[in-house]
């Protein structure tokens, strides 16, 4: 994978200066080719994202399978649903915040564990209330793991290549919902208990957080941005002895005169926590990046968590429904890879941007499908569009802020789009009311183009070294 990743770039690792001879930690490590070790970080986190679009993608097919043994209405249905972006739009806000304080891998390996924990638990609920607090709970955990692992991905990744490195992380999204489709598809219709069974499955991230605590690296930017250099320095010389380099002959520590002030990760830019996020330098890019989040949330998950659901009230089998929603969901890898090559050559604005707008269009062509095969075509044009927005996105927001703000402006951008997906579920049914399923998706392709408005208030990155 590390080859490939490398030739589809164009840039080839041997053209660059050789780490050591006075370099800073931060400059060795962006220097440095694409190497398994990247790669073992890459599907290290990539296992628990994929877990997290598990527990995301499987409470769609509960709710669809509740919706008829509990009897369940489309306001119960939708609160399920919307508990669970509450839940996660607290717990990315806070995620963020303790990541640039704790350090990324601490609070991804805790959020793993609070959500598989949670999952499991709700596998015993025999209420709506009781279904819907452990929901929230969940929430907490998955809200807190994406943008922290999208974080802790991009400050590693080289510079060349950071935004396709951060797209092949979020493709594991797709595996995830994959894995929830089949479970959705075998296990949740093969009896009362079916759904149960499918979210004691999904607790596996509670056993996957051991992995995550002692397996994957913290963070070198984090590091030294508190000053713990002799453990930047170990961090960054096993990623060079996995390259083959050898030993530099010295090291710069940011104190050196090559940081000409505060060390880095410390200067005035990056003080004041959130609000930070706010000020002259970062006002424009922070405004784009909620925008982005929002609207995008918002026809997310108003659309993928109500598609089975959607499917089943139009006249199709729950077989049927979760059969159609497993094919609609194999088109996200292409999706995932279209973006992965076009953040490099095209760059991150216009590959999010165009994205959107082709997700408009797929949505305005679902909302008014009326065969079979003209639901799942334009089913695989949203998720093939959407998803690969969606790995754009993921690319452009962790760089858009220095190292002490890096995860805090991911998660706080991360929670305001939750506000939307809280409102998503519940627009639905009284949108259903308004105009049936046509109506549904045509206001998720306005929202879809508003996001794309919205990208074009973000920097164009592409190449750039992080910000420190």
């Amino acid at each position: 994978m590390h080859d490939d990743l490398e030739r589809a770039d164009g840039v080839q690792p041997t053209g660059s200066p050789p780490p050591g001879g006075g370099a800073s930690l931060t400059d060795r490590l962006d220097r440095l080719p694409f190497t398994r070790r990247h790669g073992r970080l890459v599907v290290g986190s990539g296992v628990g994202w994929a877990l997290d679009a598990m527990d995301v993608g499987l409470i769609a097919f509960v709710i669809a399978a509740l919706r008829v043994q509990w009897e369940l209405s489309p306001t119960q249905m939708s609160w399920i649903a919307s508990v669970g972006f509450l839940g996660m739009a607290l717990g990315a806000s806070v995620g963020g915040l303790l990541a640039d304080r704790v350090g990324r891998r601490q609070v991804f390996a805790l959020t793993l564990l609070v959500y598989g924990l949670a999952t499991g638990a709700a596998a015993l609920a025999t209420s709506v209330a009781a279904l819907m607090a452990l929901r929230f709970v969940v929430g907490l955990g998955l809200g807190a793991e994406l943008p922290v692992a999208s974080t802790l991905v991009s400050e590693f990744a080289p510079a060349r290549i950071r935004g396709r490195v951060v797209v092949v992380l979020e493709a594991f999204w797709a595996i995830g919902w994959m894995l929830a489709a089949l479970i959705g598809y075998l296990v949740v219709p093969s009896g009362d208990d079916g759904w149960r069974w499918a979210l004691v499955i999904g607790a596996a991230p509670a056993a996957y957080a051991i992995v995550v605590r002692r397996g994957l690296p913290e963070s070198v930017r984090f590091l030294v941005a508190r000053g713990r250099t002799a453990e930047a320095e170990r961090v960054v010389r096993s990623f060079e002895e996995a390259a083959g380099v050898p030993a530099p002959r010295a090291t710069v520590t940011p104190a050196s005169p090559r940081a000409a002030g505060p060390p880095e990760g410390t200067s005035h830019r990056t003080a004041g926590g959130p609000s930070a996020l706010w000020t002259p330098g970062l006002r424009r890019r922070t405004a784009g990046a909620w925008g982005v989040w929002f609207f995008v949330n918002f026809s997310y998950y108003g659309a993928f968590t109500w598609l089975p659901s959607l499917l089943v009230a139009d006249g199709y089998t729950l077989v049927q429904s979760f059969g159609y929603t497993l094919v609609i969901t194999l088109a996200q890898l292409p999706g995932y890879a279209a973006a992965a090559v076009l953040v490099e050559r095209w760059g991150r604005r216009p590959t999010l941007a165009s994205f959107l707008v082709g997700s408009a269009v797929a949505a305005v062509l679902l909302g008014t499908a009326g065969t079979p095969a003209g639901v799942v075509a334009a089913g695989m044009l949203l998720s093939f569009f959407n998803l690969g927005a969606w790995g754009a996105l993921y690319a452009v927001t962790p760089e858009i802020y220095p190292t002490a703000l890096r995860a805090t402006g991911a998660g706080w951008a991360a929670g305001f789009g939750r506000v939307a997906s809280i409102a998503a579920p519940l627009s639905v049914p009284p949108l259903l009311v308004l105009g049936g399923t046509a109506t549904v998706f045509g206001v998720f392709a306005v929202a879809f183009v508003l996001a794309a408005g919205c990208a074009l208030a973000l920097p164009e990155l592409r190449g750039r070294v992080l910000d420190a």
